[in-house]
C-alpha cells in the first residue's frame, strides 16, 4: 500500500469521507453530515454499521425507531440550519428501504437536503434471489430502492468501491446546491459495502462546498425595479427561500424602506416579526382577511422565494386585479417563472438588497399603507377573540390552546405542526416572534412529521424549547420517537390534542358532501356508521408508557399551568388535553381551494356542495 492510499472498505471509506465534507456561506463554516441516524438489519449492519464503529469518534450516531421519522428528523435539523447542514440517514434493505420514500418526497418537495443511505442486494449477486430482494422479470438490476429515484434529487447504485468516488462527490454537490437541494439516495449493495478498496488518500481531506448567493441579472433587476416603482398597490408574498437565504433581514430592510406590505406562506411565516407594521400575516386558503383581501386588488405581487402551491393562490383565484402581474424573484428559474412572471433570478438576500438600494426613495402611496394597517388592526383583533378564554374553569378549544401557548413561549422557542387542522389556525392566529419560531412543513403536509423533526431540531440547536404540536390522527401516525427522545435526552415538548379524529377532513369531508365519512374515531354504529361513543383510548398513558413525563389539562388554568412546567422542563414532556370541538373555533378560511366534487349524486349534500364548487371555480384565472 502506497502511501498516498488508504485501504479501507467502501463502507468505512464513505463514513470517513461525510466526516471531512463542510459548508461555507459569508464566511461561516459547519460540518455538512453532523451525524447519522440508523436502524440496522441485513444489508447495512455488517458494512455501514461496523463503519460507523470504526469512526464513532468522527460521526456521531443516533438510533431511531422508524426509517421515514428518521427522515423527518434530518430534515427538521436541515432546516433549522437554514439547510446548511444536514445528516445522513442509513436502513437496511427491503422494507426498511422502501420506508424512507415518504421521508425522501418531503425533503425534495420542500427543497430540504438529506443524505439517505439504503442497504441493497448483493452486487455480485452471489445470493440471489435474497431475503427482502424484489425480482424484476426484465431487469435484474432493480431493486426496491428504485422506488427512490422520483422523489431524490440525485440517486446511484454504488455497484463498485471506485464508483464511491464521482458519485459521493456528485452528492455533496447536490446537497449544498440551494437551487437543486432535496433528498440524495446512494444506494449500497450489502456485499459493496464491505469490499476493501486502496481510496487514494485525497478522498478523506477536508473539503470545503461554498453555498453560492448568486446575484441578479442586471437587466432583469432593472426591469424589477420599473415594475415596482409603477405599482400602484404592491404585495410581496414571502415563502421559505427567505429563511434558507437568512434573508430576513434584508426583507426588512426592503419594507421599511418602500413600505410595500408581506404576505407570508406556511414556509415564509416569521420572515418578519408579527408586530411590523407590514407583516399581514399568512396568504391563501389558511391567509388572514387582510392578506387576502390585498391579494384580490394587488397590481403586483412579488414573490420572494415562493412555489405558489395552490394553498397559496387559493387554486387560481386570488389574485383579481385585472392587470395584476408578478414579479418572482427565485434562485431556482423552475419556481421565478411561474404565473408568467418577470423573473428576478438570483438569491434572495442578495436580491432584496440590490431591490433596496435600486428603489431608493421610492415608497407606496401613504392611502395604501393605512389601508393595510387598518385591516392589520382589525385581523388582530379576531386573533385576540379567537384565542382568548373568558372562562379559565372551561374545557379549552383548539384556538385557546393555541392562544396559551402563546402566552407561555419566548421569542427563541420553536413551534413545529404539519398536519390536520392545526396548520391552518396557525397560519391564521399565529404571532411568529422569530425567523424560526414557526416551523410548518406544509410542502408534503406529513403526519407523523412532527415529532421526530422536533428531535433534529433540538439536536441543531441545543437547549431551544422546541414544542410539537399534534392532533391525535398525526400521534397515532407515528409516535415511535419519543422513545429516542427519551434515549438521547432531548427535552421535546409534546403538546398532544385529542379530538377524536381527523378534524381536518372531517370539516373538508363534511363541505364536499361526503358527510365525514371515517373521519371520526368512534365505535361503529348498528347502521354501520361511525357515529357511537368515542373510543376509549388513552394516548397520553400510551406517551407514558413510552417514556415521556405527561401532565393532564382538563380546563384552560390546567392548561395554562401544564405548558409552564412543560417549557421548563429538561425531560420530554406532553401536555395531553382534550379539546372542546364544539365550542368556537378559528375564522373560516378567507379564500378557496380547489377539491373536486362528485358532479353527479343522489345525495342533495353532494348536490350542494357541487354547486358552490361550481360557483367558486368560476373565478379561476390563467396568469398569462
Amino acid at each position: 500500500m502506497s502511501a498516498t492510499t488508504r485501504r479501507l472498505t467502501t463502507a468505512q471509506a464513505l463514513v470517513r469521507f461525510l466526516s471531512a465534507q463542510y459548508t461555507e456561506r459569508d464566511g461561516s463554516r459547519q460540518r455538512l453530515i453532523t451525524g447519522t441516524w440508523g436502524i440496522f438489519g441485513h444489508g447495512n449492519v455488517a458494512g455501514l454499521g461496523q463503519a460507523l464503529v470504526e469512526y464513532s469518534d468522527v460521526m456521531p450516531y443516533h438510533q431511531g425507531r422508524n426509517e421515514q421519522a428518521m427522515v423527518h428528523a434530518a430534515v427538521g435539523h436541515a432546516r433549522r440550519l437554514n439547510r446548511l447542514s444536514t445528516q445522513a440517514v442509513t436502513t437496511s434493505i427491503g422494507p426498511g428501504a422502501t420506508n424512507l420514500v415518504t421521508g425522501a418526497a418531503l425533503a425534495t418537495i420542500n427543497r430540504l437536503p438529506v443524505l439517505l443511505l439504503p442497504g441493497d442486494y448483493f452486487a455480485s449477486h452471489a445470493a440471489d434471489p435474497l431475503l427482502q430482494q424484489l425480482e424484476h422479470p426484465l431487469a435484474a438490476d432493480v431493486s426496491v430502492n428504485d422506488t427512490l429515484r422520483p422523489v431524490s434529487r440525485y440517486f446511484d447504485r454504488i455497484t463498485r468501491p471506485e464508483a464511491l468516488i464521482p458519485s459521493a462527490l456528485q452528492a455533496m454537490r447536490v446537497l449544498t446546491d440551494p437551487a437543486e437541494t432535496g433528498a440524495v439516495t446512494l444506494a449500497l449493495p450489502q456485499d459493496v459495502q464491505a469490499e476493501a478498496y486502496d481510496w487514494p488518500e485525497e478522498f478523506f481531506t477536508d473539503r470545503v462546498w461554498r453555498v453560492r448567493r448568486p446575484a441578479p441579472d442586471p437587466a432583469e433587476l432593472a426591469d424589477a425595479v420599473r415594475a415596482i416603482r409603477a405599482a400602484e398597490r404592491p404585495l410581496i408574498v414571502a415563502g421559505g427561500g427567505v429563511h434558507h437565504s437568512a434573508a430576513e433581514a434584508a426583507l426588512k430592510a426592503l419594507v421599511d424602506a418602500t413600505g410595500i406590505p408581506v404576505a407570508s406562506t406556511q414556509a415564509g411565516k416569521g420572515a418578519l416579526r408579527h408586530d411590523h407594521p407590514a407583516d399581514l400575516g399568512g396568504i391563501g386558503h389558511t391567509g388572514t382577511a387582510v392578506s387576502d383581501d390585498l391579494a384580490r386588488t394587488a397590481d403586483l405581487v412579488i414573490g420572494v422565494g415562493t412555489r405558489y402551491t395552490d394553498f397559496t393562490t387559493a387554486s387560481g383565484t386570488l389574485f383579481r386585479h385585472p392587470d395584476v402581474r408578478f414579479l418572482n424573484l427565485n434562485i431556482t428559474a423552475f419556481d421565478a417563472h411561474k404565473l408568467a412572471a418577470r423573473t428576478l433570478v438570483c438569491d434572495a438576500r442578495t436580491g432584496l438588497a440590490a431591490l433596496t438600494e435600486q428603489l431608493s426613495g421610492h415608497r407606496v402611496e401613504p392611502a395604501y399603507e393605512a389601508e393595510y394597517r387598518r385591516g392589520k388592526e382589525r385581523w388582530e383583533r379576531v386573533v385576540e377573540a379567537a384565542c382568548r378564554a373568558d372562562d379559565d374553569g372551561a374545557v379549552p378549544t383548539q384556538t385557546q390552546v393555541l392562544g396559551a401557548l402563546d402566552a407561555v413561549v419566548g421569542d427563541e422557542d420553536v413551534v413545529i405542526n404539519a398536519a390536520g387542522s392545526l396548520p391552518g389556525d396557525l397560519h391564521k392566529l399565529w404571532r411568529a416572534r422569530s425567523p424560526h419560531q414557526y416551523h410548518l412543513e406544509y410542502g408534503y403536509s406529513c403526519m407523523g412529521y412532527e415529532i421526530p423533526a422536533a428531535l433534529g431540531v433540538l439536536q441543531a440547536t441545543p437547549g431551544t424549547p422546541v414544542w410539537a404540536l399534534v392532533g391525535d390522527g398525526t400521534y397515532l401516525m407515528n409516535p415511535t420517537e419519543i422513545v429516542t427522545a427519551v434515549q438521547e435526552n432531548l427535552p421535546v415538548k409534546l403538546v398532544l390534542i385529542q379530538n377524536h379524529g381527523y378534524a381536518s377532513i372531517g370539516g373538508l369531508s363534511e363541505s364536499v358532501g361526503a358527510e365525514r365519512f371515517g373521519t371520526a374515531y368512534r365505535h361503529r354504529a348498528a347502521d354501520g356508521t361511525f357515529t357511537g361513543a368515542p373510543l376509549p383510548v388513552d394516548l397520553a398513558a400510551n406517551a407514558a408508557s413510552l417514556g415521556m413525563a405527561v401532565l393532564r389539562a382538563k380546563t384552560v388554568r390546567e392548561l395554562r399551568e401544564a405548558l409552564r412546567t412543560a417549557r421548563a422542563a429538561d425531560r420530554p414532556t406532553c401536555v395531553y388535553v382534550e379539546t372542546d370541538t364544539d365550542g368556537p373555533g378559528a375564522p373560516p378560511a378567507e379564500a378557496w381551494w380547489d377539491v373536486p366534487v362528485a358532479e353527479v349524486s343522489g345525495r342533495e349534500a353532494v348536490a350542494d356542495a357541487r354547486a358552490r364548487y361550481e360557483s367558486a371555480a368560476a373565478d379561476r384565472r390563467r396568469h398569462l
